[in-house]
């Protein structure tokens, strides 16, 4: 087989990689706050506390509202996602086992990206509902309480993150389900499992910790927890004579922070 491979190729299955993350390699990157392009080992996010608003005397100051002002650091680290390929020249006439390549390298990456918010929204110290049984409807209103209760922007931006288990226990329940409570449109069977209810995007995901039959469910804002990206899903290609093989090495550099503690709320949930 030759020992090099066409500068073009190369760029496609890169690109290919990068468009396979983006699409479905990671399913919570697109509910948190991102930042790109951070240079060093770590980035601070900033976190903005209330504010109060009063009056004022005629001709008086105009009085300053004290928010407090505090940040967050999150550590990136660097992740790798390789694999070796003996006739990768075949693979430029073979479109499916390219895309099988460009696939299993986006996905792995994109399952440590998922894995990187659930360690920061684990991190978050408010619990609603009793771990001893599951997601039942009372539980999950005790954590809409908790959230609006916190003054949580209901503003489009929560998102609840649950067990496979979970989703079925939500599907039992007539008001998740039910086209008499929700309506045709927010049905959760409708293309995707993941739906709009009580004002927030509910999806299910196979990723959460699970302990003692116990798993950790999350319900949380999308400005509580902070994502960064020093570099985003890349991909090289080596030739290695004495493997007589190229190596695809695809790589990246992020990190995640819990920023807002009160803009998260645990849901621990028993499965049996």
């Amino acid at each position: 087989m030759s020992i090099t491979i066409d500068q073009a190729f190369s760029k496609q299955f890169e690109r290919e990689v990068h468009e396979a993350y983006q699409r479905q390699g990671s399913k919570l990157r697109s509910t948190v706050r991102v930042k790109n392009g951070v240079r060093g080992s770590s980035t601070i996010f900033q976190k903005v506390g209330k504010g109060a608003a009063s009056t004022k005397a005629r001709h008086g100051m105009v009085p300053v509202m004290n928010v407090d002002f505090s940040a967050v650091e999150a550590t990136l680290v660097d992740y790798y996602a390789g694999e070796w390929v003996d006739q990768l020249d075949e693979l430029k006439t073979n479109l499916d086992e390219r895309q099988v390549l460009a696939n299993a390298g986006a996905f792995a990456l994109g399952r440590k990206t998922d894995e990187l918010i659930i360690s920061a929204l684990a991190a978050a110290t408010h619990s609603a509902g009793d771990p001893a049984t599951g997601l039942t409807k009372d539980k999950a209103l005790e954590a809409f309480e908790m959230l609006g209760s916190a003054d949580v922007p209901d503003d489009g931006q929560r998102y609840a993150v649950i067990g496979w288990k979970q989703w079925s226990d939500l599907l039992n329940v007539a008001e998740f389900a039910n086209a008499e409570f929700v309506g045709d449109e927010q049905l959760p069977w409708r293309g995707t499992q993941a739906k709009v209810w009580l004002g927030t995007l509910w999806m299910p995901h196979s990723g959460l910790t699970e302990v003692d039959n116990v798993r950790t469910c999350f319900w949380f804002h999308k400005s509580a927890i902070g994502h960064a990206i020093g570099q985003d899903v890349k991909t090289d290609i080596t030739w290695h004579g004495d493997r007589a093989a190229h190596f695809i090495s695809n790589s990246m550099s992020q990190g995640a922070a819990l920023i807002d503690d009160y803009g998260v709320v645990k849901m621990p949930c028993l499965e049996i």
